[in-house]
């Protein structure tokens, strides 16, 4: 492709806006993240408050505010809450992690078209792109995939440091990468920069370098930056409510490492499994080098500083209690750049395909195909598969009126015939994992644009289309029982208002009163003498206050 050759930055732009914007406004935002991150980022246009992160209009100490600025920005670019919106808000909610997406499959190209050479650059891209969760979250509204950018280019422009320590430029744009990572996420960025430093510094033996004073100075340097730019905010967040939105702020980043948070306590393999089946189908052959030694001729180690992060990163959230799927996420980058790697080598004739790896991806990627199939055939047959279920409310959530054209499933057969073709073929070679990589690609475009809004349909669109419906209505809209924000971002919620239970309690209230709860609340709640049940439906009930 000429393209390619001319001007390969516009080419993975292009390949970049295609994958990753067509359906970004498909489907609802989840609760809780999306939402989350949405919610804060309309509040701070309702208030004009662009210093603080609110939720219902309070502080909310639990995330710093980079993110929801570049969502502030999209939201005021496309005209979001106003008139003259030109695309949905789902689309502008989400629209910042796409570039986010685009920007990293460049300077990934960039970076190994500078340490080893242009193929690998395009391979090491290709594996990001091709990767399921890393094309997933892509297309979300969730932070992490900025949070890891900014810790992948502090550490990348430390090993620069590392190798060019008259250079203090570098040390600088690390720390500032680490300290903006702070400001999107929080002291985590911190945690895993240094602590890959320092398994780096052990594993190099830096103590015995005549040069490690000037090592340690870059990497202080760089740390007093980057806590710089986290404090100058939280200086000010401070002043304005108090020392008690910081001690909020530690004793979550606190919870998190130690209990189960929210229910995601999970057994220490958990964020193994998530990589294995999460990055396919580059995790069948990236894994084996994660513990190879370096064998390449780049001018940096930029293969041990890219097997010491995905360890530091590995173990520390496996030992985490609480797991998410994208605690793990920061090791996408490592394990993309080991991708690209091993098919720099297959291409060369310098590493060949073991029947393992198609055992492996045989098994793995025909048990994900299987679960792409089941997931719309369970909504085809939500009346059959209900009677497995024991879970009230998920059984009732089946009832919603999701219409399914019937062919849904196919796409997770698509995928299971395409690793079978890839596999039982003649000859495996370079080309056939390529198609499979590309296939890939297209099996998940597909699944979020067709699939995903119906999965939405079942969880949640019952109670937001109730808020929806209630916009720009002069009414309280609270839940009771449960931890949402949809209410707050689809009712476009424009003030503080006491929380459900507080005004489920009153005898009266200065205008009408909704509560939504799920079917398996507490009969305290839905027994309350001021509560009429309005109706029930799939799994939610509604009620209005009687005064």
């Amino acid at each position: 492709m000429k393209i390619l050759q001319r001007n390969p930055y516009l080419f993975w732009a292009l390949v970049g806006c295609l994958v990753y914007i067509p359906f970004l406004g498909s489907s609802q935002l989840f609760d809780w993240d999306e939402i989350n991150f949405a919610e804060s980022a309309r509040e701070m246009l309702v208030t004009g408050d662009f210093l603080s992160v609110q939720i219902n209009f309070q502080p909310f100490w639990e995330k710093p505010p980079i993110f929801m600025w570049l969502q502030v920005l999209s939201f005021q670019l496309f005209g979001t809450f106003t008139e003259n919106a030109w695309t949905s808000m789902e689309f502008a909610a989400r629209f910042p992690n796409a570039l986010v997406g685009i920007a990293t499959l460049l300077i990934l190209f960039r970076i190994g078209k500078k340490h080893v050479s242009d193929n690998f650059g395009h391979l090491w891209a290709f594996s990001y792109l091709a990767a399921i969760t890393p094309h997933v979250y892509a297309s979300s509204g969730i932070i992490d995939p900025l949070f890891n950018l900014f810790i992948f280019l502090g550490i990348y422009a430390y090993s620069q440091f590392y190798v060019q320590h008259n250079s203090l430029r570098w040390a600088l744009v690390a720390g500032i990468s680490i300290g903006l990572g702070m400001l999107t996420k929080g002291p985590v960025a911190l945690l895993l920069w240094g602590a890959t430093l320092l398994v780096y510094g052990i594993w190099q033996q830096v103590w015995k370098s005549k040069l490690v004073g000037r090592l340690l100075l870059g990497a202080s340097l760089s740390g007093i930056i980057a806590v710089l730019l986290f404090a100058s905010w939280y200086a000010m967040i401070i002043m304005k409510f108090g020392w008690g939105i910081w001690d909020d702020f530690v004793a979550y980043q606190i919870r998190l490492m130690t209990t189960g948070d929210a229910g995601h306590g999970q057994p220490v393999y958990y964020h193994v499994l998530v990589l294995l089946l999460g990055c396919l189908p580059i995790s069948i052959w990236a894994g084996a080098r994660l513990l190879r030694r370096k064998s390449t001729d780049e001018s940096i180690d930029l293969t041990r500083w890219m097997q010491v992060l995905f360890w530091v990163v590995l173990v520390i959230f496996s030992l985490v209690k609480t797991k998410i799927i994208h605690y793990s996420s920061m090791c996408w980058l490592p394990l993309t750049y080991f991708s690209a790697q091993v098919l720099t080598e297959f291409q060369s004739g310098k590493w060949s395909w073991k029947r393992s790896y198609s055992i492996a991806l045989g098994v793995v990627g025909v048990l994900f195909g299987i679960v792409l199939s089941l997931v719309p055939l369970i909504g085809m047959y939500a009346a059959e598969a209900s009677i497995y279920i024991q879970d009230t409310f998920v059984r009732e959530n089946l009832q919603a009126p999701v219409y399914w054209s019937g062919w849904e499933w196919m796409i997770g057969l698509a995928f299971i015939v395409l690793v079978l073709w890839t596999i039982l073929g003649s000859s495996l070679g370079f080309q056939r994992i390529i198609r499979l990589m590309l296939g890939s690609v297209m099996v998940m475009m597909c699944f979020m644009a067709v699939v995903l809004p119906k999965i939405a349909g079942y969880t949640q669109a019952t109670p937001i289309d109730f808020y929806v419906s209630h916009v720009g209505q002069k009414v309280y809209i609270e839940t009771v029982g449960f931890k949402s924000f949809a209410h707050l971002l689809y009712f476009q919620k424009q003030g503080p208002s006491p929380d459900g239970e507080a005004l489920m309690k009153q005898s009266s209230t200065d205008r009408p009163t909704y509560f939504v709860m799920k079917s398996d609340a507490e009969d305290r709640f839905k027994y309350h003498p001021h509560l009429r049940l309005i109706k029930e439906e799939n799994g939610f009930l509604f009620y209005k206050h009687v005064n």
